[in-house]
């Protein structure tokens, strides 16, 4: 059963499209993507050694490559709904094939794999239930799923500031931990790990931060966005608000990251 916020989540062709526009920008600026699966890889078993292994939402490849230095000997394969995105990181290698393919319909057959890695993509699947059981579906006895995603509580700062200057959408809103929770433990795949943990990336000023965020491709793809140019005294309202977060550093942006490792029994 789909989540009760699936018609609150972004169309998944307007998600493709905006991540392939973002492609050759990416990874000038996906500090906070390397940082999350990062600590992902480190939440793998230690005894995870798979013959073959799936990024999922692989984007440019950076763990595509980081997945293939780890283990030499497997296969791997590299999935995204974005092209844009595939053919850049096939340029890059580190797969075996590199595959468009749907994250609620992978185009993958059954018990291939033995490790599905994901990281910062599932926040854009409307349908997570259906995500968690291709998991299952794809992964052989014993193989491991692990994921990293967002939850409500990112760009807090950013939502909070528009919310003081009109009532339009403008920010990517996100399940609540508590779905990753039910989610994951009605899966049929055993819990080994899971939980939140708040990143925080400090910008000079208010323009850094949405120019990074359209740069990654992640600026608002939200049903109930504004139309058109937004009005210059909106903008001077909303720097306004957002000022009242300031910290020695610079500007705050809070990202509530959801990390979860399953194993198929």
């Amino acid at each position: 059963m789909p989540d009760c916020s699936t018609s609150a989540l972004p169309d998944k062709r307007q998600v493709a499209a905006s991540f392939s526009r973002a492609a050759s920008t990416y990874d000038a600026v996906a500090e906070l993507q390397r940082a999350v699966g990062g600590r992902l890889l480190e939440l793998l078993p230690a005894q995870t050694a798979p013959q073959r292994w799936v990024d999922l939402g692989s984007g440019t490849g950076y763990f595509t490559r980081a997945l293939a230095a780890r283990y030499p000997q497997a296969h791997g394969l590299s999935v995204d709904i974005a092209e844009g995105m595939l053919r850049h990181a096939r340029e890059q290698g580190g797969a075996l094939h590199f595959i468009g393919g749907d994250a609620e319909r992978l185009p993958l057959r059954d018990g291939m794999s033995d490790l599905l890695f994901s990281s910062l993509a599932v926040q854009w699947c409307a349908d997570l239930p259906a995500v968690l059981g291709e998991a299952r579906r794809v992964l052989r006895p014993g193989g491991i799923a692990a994921f990293s995603s967002l939850c409500i509580g990112t760009l807090g700062e950013l939502r909070q500031s528009w919310e003081a200057v009109d009532g339009f959408v403008h920010v990517n809103r996100f399940r609540a931990f508590e779905q990753y929770q039910q989610h994951c433990q009605g899966s049929g795949l055993e819990v080994l790990a899971l939980r939140t943990e708040d990143r925080v990336l400090h910008f000079p000023d208010l323009r850094s931060l949405t120019h990074e965020l359209k740069a990654l491709g992640a600026h608002n793809l939200n049903p109930g966005r504004p139309d058109g140019l937004t009005g210059r005294e909106r903008v001077r309202a909303l720097i306004a608000a957002y000022e009242r977060f300031r910290q020695p550093e610079g500007l705050p942006a809070t990202y509530r990251v959801v990390y979860a490792v399953l194993r198929k029994t």
